[in-house]
């Protein structure tokens, strides 16, 4: 009993003791080889990959934004001789072929024909013209084919197909858009419709193509006339391959058997050409290389085209853009020229090219940039997936803890560049504060002390070195 009594003198007597303090952290990133059940020991050695810094021999060269200057074509020649060939260049053989076959149904006139190829071998062999003839080689074969291909004869020909379409309409949509859109007419809406249509689908393309060239990152004009070219191709061919009547064909005959040789329709551009006094449309519609190429609206393929490309690089006016494609969109129809069904077959045209370009091909772009001479560099193609992103393994492991690749472990010389760190980011840059890349140091000072809770450790700006140097002080 005097043993319980003197414990408590004896415990004060003690010396104080510092509590232990239960170590407390914010859990480090998850790898997916932490997860990987299989024992180290038996797992396959691999090749430790090098991330080397871009020299002058890298892909990109020194200045992006330059131009070619130079007239020899001997250069082209060398450069051909050791160019490395791929699948991707079969593009190549399927233009020629179309230019081919485009001069060869032409009527005969062989000095001009072999003229002609010695005017485009010049073109794409001097360094100073293949830089804009190349890239753009897709759409001068496109207007080539398709004025060409009045010369086809009738005989290799197919049936054209008068009550496709307005079946089509009638059983997607429970009437014809069309006629319905265009049964009230006026002046006004004339000139709205006519706007679009009759201006905007034959000067936007290169309207568009400078805007690109100017405003947006280096290299992406080529690949938007690429993708141009190549679906305006595939679009005449389906026009070729699967003619069918447009609407005005079933407001003047019905829907009778139609055949070759039968003139076309300026159909609701009658009313322009009356209304100005002028022969601007009446003329070229009724004798139109393919009067009926209804299906797919080229019109709206390349409206939707343009709106896809211009939003993506420029994506504060994508209302804009949007709308443009609505109003075309509208005035094929109510000019009695396409039926519903026909603008969205051109619009899967159009999202099919576009994304296909994006994919691999397109720059990203870098939104805090104005025009092209700012960029230091580019990067192609859609920014790579990562596994917890892409398959939903943040969700299954919590937090978001799978390390992403690429986000803290980058080269130096996108580090040391003043353009933006990820142009995929869309605008942000490493001065920028985002959730997207939590683990990036940014390289300016925060304008206030940051307190780690975790770490005990207060991050501020010194009060008497630089602006720039960062301390750390630990409580």
């Amino acid at each position: 009993m005097d043993v319980v009594q003197e414990f408590p003198a004896i415990i004060a007597q003690a010396p104080a003791m510092k509590p232990t303090l239960l170590p407390l952290r914010w859990p480090s990133a998850l790898t997916l080889a932490q997860l990987n059940p299989i024992p180290q020991k038996f797992r396959p050695a691999r090749k430790l990959r090098l991330r080397l810094r871009p020299t002058k021999s890298h892909e990109q060269p020194d200045d992006i934004t330059r131009l070619q200057r130079s007239w020899d074509a001997w250069a082209s020649l060398k450069a051909l001789r050791t160019r490395r060939w791929s699948w991707w260049d079969l593009q190549h053989l399927t233009t020629f072929g179309f230019i081919l076959f485009s001069l060869a149904i032409l009527p005969p006139a062989l000095f001009l024909k072999t003229a002609a190829l010695v005017v485009l071998a010049v073109l794409l062999l001097m360094p100073i013209t293949q830089q804009f003839f190349l890239p753009s080689l897709p759409i001068w074969t496109y207007l080539l084919y398709f004025f060409s291909s009045r010369f086809i004869g009738t005989e290799w020909r197919p049936h054209i197909w008068v009550k496709v379409l307005p079946a089509l309409e009638n059983v997607m949509y429970g009437a014809n858009l069309s006629n319905i859109l265009s049964a009230h007419t006026h002046a006004v809406l004339d000139v709205i419709a006519w706007v679009p249509y009759g201006l905007g689908h034959f000067t936007l393309p290169l309207a568009c193509s400078i805007m690109l060239f100017l405003f947006a990152a280096p290299g992406t004009t080529p690949v938007f006339a690429r993708a141009f070219g190549y679906m305006s191709m595939l679009g005449v061919t389906i026009q070729l391959v699967f003619p069918c009547t447009p609407p005005w064909y079933e407001k003047l005959h019905g829907l009778e058997p139609a055949h070759y040789g039968m003139e076309g329709s300026p159909a609701g551009l009658r009313r322009i050409d009356e209304l100005f006094g002028v022969d601007m449309y009446t003329t070229s519609f009724t004798t139109a290389p393919v009067p009926f190429g209804a299906f797919p609206s080229l019109h709206a393929a390349d409206a939707i085209l343009e709106a896809l490309f211009l939003q993506y690089c420029f994506p504060r006016f994508r209302p804009f853009f949007v709308f443009y494609a609505v109003w075309i969109s509208w005035s094929t129809m109510y000019l009695n020229h396409h039926y519903a069904i026909d603008l969205v077959g051109g619009g899967i045209f159009a999202a099919v090219a576009y994304y296909l370009a994006r994919t691999r091909w397109l720059p990203r772009p870098q939104l805090d940039k104005s025009t092209r001479w700012e960029y230091e560099y580019v990067e192609h193609g859609d920014r790579p997936r990562v596994y917890d992103e892409e398959y939903g393994a943040a969700a299954v492991y919590g937090m978001g803890l799978l390390r992403r690749p690429g986000s803290a472990d980058s080269d130096e010389w996108t580090l040391g560049s003043s353009s933006s760190f990820d142009s995929a980011s869309r605008g942000e840059t490493l001065c920028s504060s985002s959730s997207s890349t939590p683990g990036i140091l940014s390289p300016t000072t925060p304008s206030d002390d940051h307190y780690d809770v975790w770490s005990k450790v207060r991050v501020g700006v010194s009060k008497e070195g630089d602006a720039g140097d960062n301390v750390y002080v630990a409580h």
